[in-house]
Order: C-alpha cells, then sequence, then structure tokens
C-alpha cells in the first residue's frame, strides 16, 4: 500500500500547491499600480493556465491513481487523504474568489472570475471519491506464492 498513500500524499501536495499559487497571484493582483503601463506588461491568463497544468493537473492525476488502486479493498488512510486535498482545493478558491473584489477591475477577465468557481464546484467530486474510499470493505487478499 505504499504507492497509494504516497500518491495521495503527493495530491494533497498539489492540491495546496496549487490553492497557494493562486491565492497569491490574486492577492498580488490586489496591489498593482493603476498605471497603464503596467497592465500592458502583466497578464493573469497564461499564469493561472500555466498554474493549472502545474497543480490540479498532477494533483487529480495523483489522486486518480490512488484511487483506483486501493477501490477494491478500501482504505480509511488513503480516502482521509484525498478528502483532506478536496477540502485544500475548496477552501483554497474561495479564499481567491474573495480577493476578486479587490482586484482592479482592468485586471479581471473571464479566467480570472471564473478559475477559483470552477474549482470549488470540482472539488465536491473529489471529496465524495476520498469518502467513498473510507468506507470499510474486505481485507485485499493475501498472495500466497508456494
Amino acid at each position: 500500500m505504499a504507492t497509494e498513500k504516497w500518491s495521495a500524499i503527493g495530491s494533497v501536495i498539489f492540491f495546496a500547491l496549487f490553492s497557494a499559487l493562486l491565492i497569491t497571484v490574486y492577492a498580488q493582483m490586489n496591489n498593482f499600480p493603476k498605471d497603464d503601463e503596467f497592465f500592458k506588461i502583466f497578464e493573469a491568463d497564461p499564469k493561472i493556465f500555466m498554474f493549472i497544468s502545474i497543480g490540479v493537473g498532477p494533483a487529480g492525476i495523483l489522486a486518480a491513481v490512488a484511487f483506483i488502486m486501493t477501490k477494491q479493498y478500501g482504505s480509511k488512510q488513503i480516502g482521509g487523504l484525498i478528502v483532506l486535498g478536496g477540502v485544500i482545493l475548496f477552501v483554497g478558491m474561495f479564499v481567491s474568489n474573495s480577493l476578486i473584489d479587490d482586484i482592479p477591475e482592468k485586471y479581471i477577465t473571464n479566467i480570472v472570475t471564473f478559475t477559483p468557481l470552477l474549482f470549488m464546484v470540482l472539488s465536491i467530486p473529489v471529496i465524495v471519491v476520498g469518502a467513498y474510499l473510507t468506507k470499510a470493505k474486505k481485507k485485499r487478499p493475501k498472495k500466497e506464492y508456494f
């Protein structure tokens, strides 16, 4: 069960990484100057797409791998880790969504507005999948080679 456990731990780390990156970008956008010169330099959309590919993509893949490897017999520990990752994602996106109101209007795009909402909705299936794994099922049979 070591591979599944480390995969679930990795997914929690990547969910936390994505949440921290998005909160950082939104908090930094709150402090931007109102100059038009700086507005021409900074674009949030490519950075958000990069953070999605760095954070949530691998996190979702690792959580799915842990789920597929343990769905036959269930695991409270791995299910709890996946639930923790979903909760971290939900809370991080909630904080990011609350920071949108303070961002200057010229920096707000559809990506900036809808990314936290999208991932708040996508964190719910992650939590449900983790909760499904916590159910007690029969033990995995031991392999007898001799």
